[in-house]
């Protein structure tokens, strides 16, 4: 819980993407303002695929009115229609996840649909077979699943009856943590012995305590991991509370200082009782 955890997502058809397509920012939307990635120019109008030539022509996904990004999570609103460069028909249903939502709206939050997501891409500049869509959806959702789990599991050393909400977050891509930088800097130093690759995304979640209303933000690094024998993609996750206070401090050096202790005793342990720790 204090480095990181492991999570192997269902066999997948194809590599997923080496970074959030919700959050992800390319070098050219850095490089440039943000503009309407769907060419509205008769020329375009008439080289767009004659299976969606009857349907509602793409929205731009990227807002430029008032109100622009929604607070809560930075994102613009995403539209369901097809882009008019796109080949075959994406869901556009969208899944509840198992995170509660915090605010007047209150249930839970919902993942986009692949219509939805696949638009995030384009408006990113990712081109991305259609075909891949629903499985990159499915991974995307498995992630946040598990980074909740992970955020739960900090937060029951608190309190284990702790009622807690997510109410809001932001995707940082680009952005390394501190601990992301300690832990590059240390691959570099000792390859072997480290990681020398940085997190392909990186989430600041805001959670809010019901019983206090004292609000904690975490931050979140996603790793790539080899992949299983099978071919399955595996991920690994460092969610951690953020050190904004004293309460969250006090909580990273306890889990520091309990898995300092837990792999000391497990290299004791493997050793055998015969043999000398010095």
């Amino acid at each position: 819980m204090g480095q990181a955890s492991s999570h192997s997502a269902a066999p997948a058809q194809s590599a997923p993407p080496s970074g959030c397509p919700m959050h992800a920012q390319s070098s050219a939307t850095a490089a440039s303002p943000a503009k309407c990635p769907v060419e509205h120019s008769p020329s375009a109008a008439s080289s767009s695929s004659q299976t969606l030539d009857a349907r509602q022509p793409a929205q731009c996904p990227v807002s430029h009115g008032p109100g622009e990004f929604n607070p809560l999570n930075q994102m613009p609103s995403l539209s369901q229609a097809p882009a008019l460069d796109q080949a075959a028909v994406l869901p556009t249903g969208r899944t509840s996840s198992t995170i509660p939502r915090g605010g007047e709206e209150g249930g839970v939050w919902e993942y986009p649909s692949p219509q939805q997501f696949h638009n995030a891409l384009a408006r990113k500049g990712m081109e991305t077979p259609e075909e891949h869509v629903e499985m990159m959806v499915q991974i995307h959702n498995f992630l946040n699943e598990r980074a909740w789990d992970e955020v739960r599991r900090w937060e029951r050393r608190r309190d284990n009856s702790a009622a807690i909400e997510l109410a809001r977050f932001r995707g940082r891509p680009g952005e390394l943590s501190p601990k992301a930088r300690f832990w590059l800097f240390a691959g570099w130093l000792l390859p072997t012995r480290f990681n020398s690759e940085a997190p392909f995304d990186r989430h600041d979640w805001v959670v809010k305590r019901r019983t206090t209303g004292e609000e904690v933000r975490y931050v979140i690094d996603y790793y790539s991991a080899p992949p299983e024998e099978d071919g399955s993609p595996v991920f690994s996750l460092d969610v951690r509370p953020a050190i904004d206070s004293v309460g969250s401090v006090r909580d990273r050096i306890s889990v520091a200082t309990e898995e300092a202790w837990s792999n000391w005793k497990d290299s004791q342990n493997a050793r055998g009782p015969g043999r000398a720790t010095s």
